[in-house]
């Protein structure tokens, strides 16, 4: 345990350090000593009389195609990982996203939970299923087979992480085009029942049933879902599972069908508006949805492959009562240490915190070495961490160092609090920081630098004597702090096993970090 009594300052005290090409991955480093000058070091203050939003958590998306590398593993080889990423006294991830029926990656052919010929109709969702046999047995099918074991190991670990679910596509015959893929328009303002009841014989009510029969489902396997959107991507129209649906139309499918039907079975289930990139909301969401719209939403829920990024406040400022999600950004085995960290550490785990952020979801717990599993034939991609899928071996890729930022150091239901950047954007200029207090009064902060070449920070607290710590952040890298009056999680990251990455081609979209090549000439 590491302690410092002096000068009346926390008596436990646990700082890491973590670079950006990983030549350090989350290292103890011996607690600073007060000083009373800061010297030249950037000064950060962390401020507990400047409170926001509370911290729900972070995690990542646990997709068929995540989940099936995690269950092929041996017994012993997935216990450990799910302890090493969901344990409290180890990584303490405390959310996760999944798919609500197919999505991209798979390993299985893409499905609903609903599948009947176009042409033909289930008013009654009579057909409706997860998947037949028992979860994870080599017969099971759909969400059985791979995605609800996974889920439930999970829940065992960490009862307490929060369940995020969301639907790539309706049922084919619940759209205009009769296919899962490339988009398709939903069937607004048709009916599917014997009668013009609005909330029993339109699609748009049987489609509001299907959610409530997926929560139910799940409640009965012991899964309960937190939370849910009614659309990942909406401006989507991929070659996968995918649905367009413009923002009225989320809005009035959520208050007037969506809301109405979970609140008289699953009241506590909360519902987050959009769940895309933030590079189509080009007006304030409040110039096409009204409040009362609004009110059926807990959350906005965004995605950060393109920007503008400042584009989040056409949406959280419209309505502040909104909770703020990411809930989903990829990485890629090739991307350089200064553009991965501006992505992970800079963008997201920086200034989307300070911004107002309260959750993290990343995209893919795991991939294989190669990118694989997926429908498409994508290789290159990178999950959280990568498993080898002969061996089951793992490695832990820069987003896990990230999300471990959170999920060791940060409690759930903290207050980000105030503290010192010198970044406007998270990932150009210099140090940045985002600080957070728990409710026993403990204190963490991740400490942010944006350029290749160490830079020295000096720490104090609002309301502690005036002293610094000095530490130097790493290039591209975190330091990470926390102050606590009794024991914290000093846990150590487990060790990466040897296997080859990445041994075909890459197959890929690009995708542009935010500030690329920014800082070409810090390095």
């Amino acid at each position: 345990m590491s302690e410092n009594t002096s000068k009346g300052l926390f008596p436990t005290e646990f700082w890491t350090a973590t670079a950006g090409d990983l030549s350090q991955k989350r290292d103890h480093i011996d607690t600073p000593q007060p000083q009373d000058d800061a010297r030249d070091a950037a000064k950060i203050v962390i401020d507990p009389a400047d409170k926001h939003q509370d911290w729900l958590g972070a995690g990542a998306a646990i997709t068929d195609a995540a989940a099936s590398l995690i269950w092929k593993q041996s017994k012993e080889q997935r216990s450990a990982l799910l302890h090493e990423l969901f344990d409290p006294k180890e990584g303490n991830y405390s959310t996760i996203r999944i798919p609500l029926g197919s999505c991209e990656p798979a390993s299985q052919p893409y499905y609903t939970y609903d599948d009947v010929p176009f042409g033909e109709h289930d008013a009654s969702l009579s057909k409706f299923s997860i998947g037949e046999g028992q979860p994870g047995a080599p017969d099971a099918t759909k969400d059985l087979k791979y995605i609800v074991p996974v889920v439930q190991e999970i829940l065992q670990i960490n009862p307490a992480v929060k369940i995020m679910a969301s639907p790539w596509s309706a049922p084919a015959w619940m759209k205009n085009t009769g296919e899962l893929k490339m988009g398709g328009h939903f069937r607004f303002g048709e009916y599917t029942g014997n009668g013009y009841d609005q909330q029993k014989d339109t699609f748009e009510g049987v489609y509001a049933q299907y959610f409530v029969r997926y929560i139910e489902a799940y409640k009965k396997l012991g899964i309960p879902i937190y939370a849910i959107t009614i659309q990942n991507e909406p401006s989507n129209a991929a070659a996968w599972p995918a649905m367009i649906w413009k923002i009225p139309e989320l809005a009035n499918f959520g208050y007037k069908y969506l809301r109405p039907a979970l609140d008289k079975s699953f009241p506590d289930t909360k519902i987050y508006f959009w769940d895309g990139s933030l590079n189509v909301l080009n007006d304030q969401i409040a110039n096409e949805i009204t409040p009362e719209q609004a009110s059926a939403f807990d959350g906005f829920a965004f995605h950060t492959y393109d920007g503008p990024y400042t584009n989040l406040f056409k949406g959280s400022r419209s309505f502040p009562h909104w909770k703020l999600a990411m809930t989903e950004r990829r990485c890629m085995i090739e991307e350089t240490p200064e553009d991965a960290s501006h992505i992970m550490f800079g963008l997201i785990g920086n200034w989307l915190v300070r911004q107002g952020l309260s959750s993290i979801f990343l995209w893919n717990m795991a991939l294989d070495e190669r990118g694989l599993p997926n429908m498409v034939g994508s290789t290159g991609r990178r999950g959280v961490v990568t498993i080898d899928h002969t061996t089951g071996k793992v490695q832990r890729n820069l987003e896990y160092y990230m999300l471990r930022n959170f999920g060791q150091d940060v409690v759930p239901g903290s207050k980000v609090i105030g503290s010192t950047t010198y970044t406007q954007d998270g990932y150009t200029g210099g140090l940045g920081s985002v600080a957070f207090l728990a409710p026993d009064g403990s204190i963490s902060a991740h400490l942010y630098n944006p350029t290749g070449k160490p830079l020295e920070a000096a720490v104090t607290v609002n309301g502690q004597p005036l002293t610094w710590q000095r530490v130097t952040v790493p290039a591209w890298g975190t330091v990470t702090l926390h102050k606590a009056f009794g024991e914290v999680n000093e846990s150590a990251p487990r060790q990466d096993e040897a296997f080859k990455l990445n041994p075909y081609p890459a197959n890929l979209a690009d995708d542009e970090a935010p500030g690329k090549g920014v800082n070409k000439d810090k390095k």
